[in-house]
């Protein structure tokens, strides 16, 4: 069997001139008052990075102490160090799902079993073994947009259960989230990168049991997270932007189902629930709209390369209506007529 290839990422599949959908990054740079706070913190580069006000303001939003709270270079770098510093008898990845978790844990000389889910890719928790003393999950699920809502039923005493919430914030209200929630071995990872626009930057932080946190910390590189990454932290997780945010969340609702109600009549199968800001997409016999699309000028993300998922499977960022329309157009030249009409 042809394992994926865990290491291709989105934004591999960007190139000049070509309409990026591939990535779920919303927007194409911060927006302006997180540059100005950005543009006022670089005066402060003399000095080394102290992630104390951070810390706290990340606390704060989510009801948590500040030892609950560590600061990461993006979601990536928490599962590297969970990676690292955790010494897994038993580590269950669910996928189709973000694959750096797994990928980072087979680096770390780690054995994974894979919880492979059917569709529609809700996750029951009897299908995690008992015996599995790590478990990594994602909420919203990437690619599918799931939403789990049953994963407080994985956490027990002996188990780290990471949650990773990389993009709840695009879901009105987050009420499925687990940030707040104390309960034994949970980790919950969430990242600033896509609603703000800070790919670049790499900012992010994990929620745990302080001495979960402190594991973590001592494996961590010092002043992992620069002084610019630091202040958008503490400016995009204050009261305003989290509002701002919230209904941002809103509105990208509504193009969301309006971009599926336009595939669907086209004759491309969309995983049904999604509460994203992307598509996990797929038309039954055609592993080439993927590369046709590139053709067209329009980069999606192949889904190949998600353990669970097949060439036909395709992945679109939820945009706004121009680039809807840009993708409807040249979907259109990609599928025939006949294929639209018998799903039509």
């Amino acid at each position: 069997m042809v394992q994926p290839d865990l290491s291709f990422h989105g934004d591999q599949e960007v190139a000049p001139g070509l309409l990026d959908l591939a990535v779920n990054v919303r927007g194409e740079q911060p927006p302006p008052w997180l540059l100005g706070r950005l543009e006022r913190a670089l005066r402060q580069l003399a000095r080394y990075p102290d992630p104390a006000a951070a810390t706290r303001t990340v606390a704060r939003r989510h009801d948590r102490d500040p030892d609950e709270v560590l600061v990461t270079a993006g979601g990536a770098e928490s599962f590297v160090l969970l990676a690292r510093a955790l010494t897994p008898r038993h580590a269950v990845c669910v996928h189709p799902s973000f694959t750096e978790p797994d990928a980072a844990l087979r680096a770390a000389g780690h054995d994974v079993e894979r919880v492979i889910l059917e569709p529609p890719y809700v996750l029951d928790p009897a299908q995690v073994p008992d015996s599995a003393d790590l478990v990594v999950v994602g909420n919203p699920t990437n690619p599918t947009g799931i939403v789990h809502e049953r994963l407080a039923e994985l956490c027990r005493p002996g188990r780290i259960t990471v949650v990773d919430e990389a993009f709840m914030d695009a879901v009105p209200g987050e009420p499925h989230s687990l940030a707040a929630a104390r309960l034994p071995g949970l980790v919950v990872v969430r990242s600033l990168t896509k609603t703000w626009a800070l790919a670049g930057l790499r900012v992010g932080y994990l929620l745990a049991e302080p001495d979960v946190v402190q594991q973590l910390r001592q494996a961590q590189p010092l002043w992992s997270v620069g002084t610019l990454g630091l202040a958008a932290l503490d400016a995009c997780l204050q009261r305003g932007p989290v509002r701002m945010a919230e209904r941002d969340a809103g509105e990208l609702g509504t193009v969301r189902e309006d971009l599926v109600r336009r595939l669907t009549e086209i004759g491309v199968e969309v995983t049904p629930g999604s509460q994203a800001p992307y598509l996990l997409c797929r038309v039954p016999g055609r592993p080439d709209v993927h590369q046709r699309l590139r053709e067209q000028g329009v980069a999606v993300r192949r889904a190949d390369t998600f353990p669970g998922l097949t060439p036909e499977h395709w992945r679109t960022a939820v945009r706004d209506p121009e680039c809807v329309t840009h993708l409807m157009s040249a979907l259109c030249q990609v599928l025939p007529a006949t294929t639209r009409d018998l799903h039509g």
